[in-house]
């Protein structure tokens, strides 16, 4: 046996007297089990921006609308919406027989609460432009307005909910799918404050409720028994096993229905009918601090993006990825792969001479931040062999831990760091808002107002054609001419699931709604 999978089988033992074995337990095994990997940051939805959090909360609670096929909107909270006025107003009509894990009925009030708690200044909520095109929401959020009431949502009555755009966005249904955007209920936070979300305390109105959260080992959801239909499991098992290979050794084991592979395990299971791969609306990308030297300057930030050979990212990680030198992904409307700029080391090399560095003589020694794991590790030592090798200069690699990466990237960027973007809803919008002046998300602190204006028309316009050549523009800005960015490639999961699982249906977007997974019993499978 080699030492990894010495060490990988040491992990596991050690954990094999917390984690359940297959068919034990009072819940028959009819539970689904699966990892985390880390500590869901919140389970506040109005708070939340993470994967790890969408996990959890996208099967507690529900929005107005969820995703069907086709990555459709499809009646969730709400049994249907209207489009009126031009798209000027949205009516959304919530189900009769709502009701959260207490049995209280859900309304149109607990969404227009959410929804102002949201864009409250003093929630803090990064996620808050989300709601910018709603009327009124940016001057109450960036503290123009004081008032809550000229936020355009408002219930109607108990099972009506009306929301005045500002801008009749093409797109707008399909927010409403997103966690952020879930029901809260005003008196639960009254009462608890903080508190709301610990077990106990925590209401949700999706098909499972939350009955336990150990933290930093498992949460627990069971059966939401108010529910309008009665999901096919009792519950779901979320576990916080941060080594990836003992996820997959736990999974071997039969302690865990689902797993997504390490990099290094790929090759082996690919043959496998447990393993799947599916492509993600998912992008990698490096960010520079364009204020800080010598990135400053996007001759320099150029001659970083044109030496980098893409097409090494699918033989070193093996798993499905899709080079791209262009933001909006593959799968997604308005992907244009021949934008951005492509591997040239003429064009690289005579960027980095134009702006006073030639062969990388005189060049900084700079740093590349990137948080801890073997993919980030990977890709940025192969940035750093290529930057040297084509360009002549030398880059720092730094791996931070993936809490205090976050805040070092919201606070004081390095000149190049990581970051990957999921799609939160499958329109273009949403990759290329990332980037506006505006949003919380931009750790570029580069702006520009050509770049904000073409976005900000393309998503007013229903037309795809002059859609997309919008959003070509905007990604010529983004990718070449100011070059604030460099993608890298688009992702896919690779993940291994048991053969008593069925109905797991995981979606371009990372979702899961697990009230579709039936399990077997261990002997049945």
């Amino acid at each position: 046996m080699d030492r990894r999978a010495f060490l990988r089988l040491m992990a596991a033992g050690a954990l094999a007297t917390a984690l359940p074995r297959c068919g034990g337990g009072a819940s028959g095994g009819r539970l689904f089990r699966m990892n985390l990997r880390s500590e869901p940051p919140t389970l506040d939805p109005n708070l939340a921006t993470d994967n790890v959090s969408l996990r959890v909360l996208t099967n507690l609670m529900e929005g107005l609308t969820a995703y069907g096929d086709g990555l459709r909107p499809v009646p969730a909270a709400a049994e249907r919406w209207e489009v009126l006025d031009g798209g000027a107003r949205v009516l959304f009509h919530l189900r009769p027989d709502g009701r959260w894990s207490d049995g209280v009925p859900v309304t149109a009030r607990d969404f227009e609460f959410s929804w102002k708690r949201f864009l409250d200044p003093e929630t803090a909520a990064e996620y808050a432009y989300f709601l910018y095109d709603v009327e009124g929401a940016e001057a109450y959020n960036t503290a123009k307005s004081g008032d809550a009431a000229g936020v355009g949502v408002r219930a109607l009555d108990d099972l009506t909910l009306e929301v005045r755009l500002a801008r009749p966005v093409v797109f707008f249904p399909m927010i409403t799918t997103f966690m952020v955007l879930f029901p809260l209920r005003p008196d639960v936070i009254a009462r608890h404050g903080d508190a709301w979300t610990e077990p106990g305390h925590f209401v949700g109105n999706g098909p499972f409720a939350l009955e336990a959260w150990r933290h930093e080992y498992k949460v627990s959801l069971r059966r939401n028994p108010h529910y309008r239909a009665a999901p096919r499991i009792e519950g779901v098992d979320f576990f916080m096993v941060n080594e990836p290979t003992v996820e997959l050794t736990l999974f071997e084991r039969g302690d865990l229905d689902f797993a997504l592979l390490p990099i290094v395990e790929i090759p082996r299971y690919e043959e496998s009918p447990l393993f799947h791969r599916k492509p993600m609306l998912r992008a990698e990308y490096y960010g520079f601090n364009c204020k800080k030297l010598p990135f400053n300057d996007p001759r320099v930030r150029r001659a970083f993006s044109l030496a980098i050979d893409r097409s090494v990212f699918p033989r070193i990680l093996h798993g499905g990825e899709t080079p791209m030198a262009s933001w909006i992904p593959p799968g997604m409307f308005a992907h244009e792969p021949d934008i951005g700029l492509h591997f040239d080391l003429d064009a690289a090399r005579s960027a980095l001479a134009e702006a006073g560095f030639a062969g990388g003589r005189g060049f900084p020694r700079v740093d590349l931040a990137v948080n801890t794991g073997e993919e980030p590790r990977r890709v940025a030592e192969n940035m750093q062999s290529q930057w040297k090798e084509s360009l002549g200069v030398t880059v720092r690699l730094r791996n931070v831990e993936w809490k205090a990466y976050l805040k070092e990237i919201a606070t004081d960027p390095p000149g190049i760091w990581r970051l990957g973007w999921g799609a939160d809803y499958p329109d273009p919008d949403n990759f290329m808002n990332l980037f506006t002046a505006a949003s919380g998300n931009n750790h570029t602190r580069w702006g520009s107002a050509e770049f904000d204006r073409l976005v900000a028309d393309a998503a007013l316009d229903a037309d795809k054609s002059r859609r997309k050549a919008m959003y070509d523009d905007a990604q010529r800005i983004l990718c070449a001419e100011a070059a604030a960015i460099m993608p890298l490639y688009s992702r896919a999961h690779n993940f291994l699931v048991s053969p008593r699982v069925e109905g797991l249906w995981i979606n371009e977007m990372d979702y899961l709604y697990l009230d579709r997974v039936s399990v077997r019993e261990e002997a049945e499978a």
